[in-house]
């Protein structure tokens, strides 16, 4: 995973700065991959530092207890008002083991904008030796006055190689760790949910042959969605394989049906509307609701096809 996270063009660029001693007083991340959001700003917090791998600051930084190395809020926890109030009052405290201090905010595209705009006056002027690390899945939730203050790293999506490297160096050589790879959208954390046997495949398959549509979609959750929506694309490009009589990741039945039931003009259009509800759950768009939509987006295309 290490591997992975310092592949990143935030990291890279970080890194540089940090061994540059050119580190901007406030830096953001911009990585839509969630689950690995905090573990990436980790990677950064540690080369801010110079630490080393398995070092003493290394192994404090990853158990968030580096005494000069702060992180808000806590893993599960939500941006308030107060623990805002009660970082920027830490930040007035000199460093303990060095001459800097860094602040990692995590998840930023949660924080509201009370908060945000709590923070602007020390994000902007921050005290002697002070720094500030801030991680988001999304530009657009971060007020334009935040922006305006931080050096601004954008992660591009994993390359599907990169994530099926990744994969191989966890699981070795477990079934499926190809299609899983496929079907990520450039997301390593959906690819290990696909992988872990959560019966998307299978799921989006049904879903695209019209089997509890409305069942699929009602019991579709937060957690679910993304890799959901992955299998469903790469179910969709494996249905114009197969009708190109090219080799794609999954070679069922189910695929074969998929196939002969949709026009490939309607299975094109069907990737664009993925990812339109992948870009709709960035937004924070119910996933049953994301979902039914894409649905129905799906089968009135058809019917327009048919005609």
């Amino acid at each position: 995973m290490r591997e992975l996270l310092r592949s990143t063009t935030a990291y890279r660029k970080y890194a540089e700065d940090a061994a540059g001693g050119c580190v901007a007083h406030t830096t953001l991340v911009l990585f839509s991959d969630e689950p690995l959001l905090r573990p990436l700003l980790k990677e950064c917090a540690k080369a801010f530092f110079g630490a080393k791998d398995g070092d003493r600051t290394d192994a404090l930084i990853e158990k968030e207890s580096y005494s000069d190395c702060i992180f808000y809020p806590a893993a599960g926890e939500k941006y308030t008002a107060d623990g805002v109030g009660e970082l920027i009052d830490e930040s007035l405290l000199l460093p303990l083991e060095g001459a800097k201090k860094l602040f990692v905010l995590d998840a930023f595209q949660t924080a509201t904008p009370i908060v945000q705009n709590k923070l602007l006056k020390v994000l902007e002027e921050p005290p002697e030796g002070v720094f500030f690390l801030l991680g988001a899945t999304a530009e657009h939730a971060v007020l334009s006055t935040v922006l305006s203050r931080a050096k601004k790293f954008v992660c591009v999506p994993f390359s599907e190689e990169r994530i099926e490297a990744a994969l191989r160096r966890r699981y070795g050589d477990a079934k499926e760790v190809s299609e899983a790879a496929a079907a990520s959208g450039g997301l390593y954390s959906a690819a290990e949910a696909l992988l872990a046997g959560g019966g998307e495949f299978d799921l989006a398959e049904r879903f695209l042959l019209g089997e509890e549509t409305e069942k699929i979609c009602r019991e579709m959750t937060d957690k679910r969605i993304r890799p959901f929506l992955s299998a469903v694309r790469l179910c969709v490009r494996d249905a114009l394989f197969f009708q190109q009589n090219t080799k794609g990741s999954r070679q069922s039945a189910s695929c074969r049906q998929i196939a002969q039931s949709y026009p490939a003009g309607v299975l094109l259009a069907a990737e664009k509307f993925v990812s339109d509800a992948e870009r709709d759950i960035k937004f924070n768009v119910n996933p049953g609701q994301a979902a039914l939509a894409l649905a129905r987006r799906i089968q009135r295309e058809k019917r327009l096809w048919l005609r």
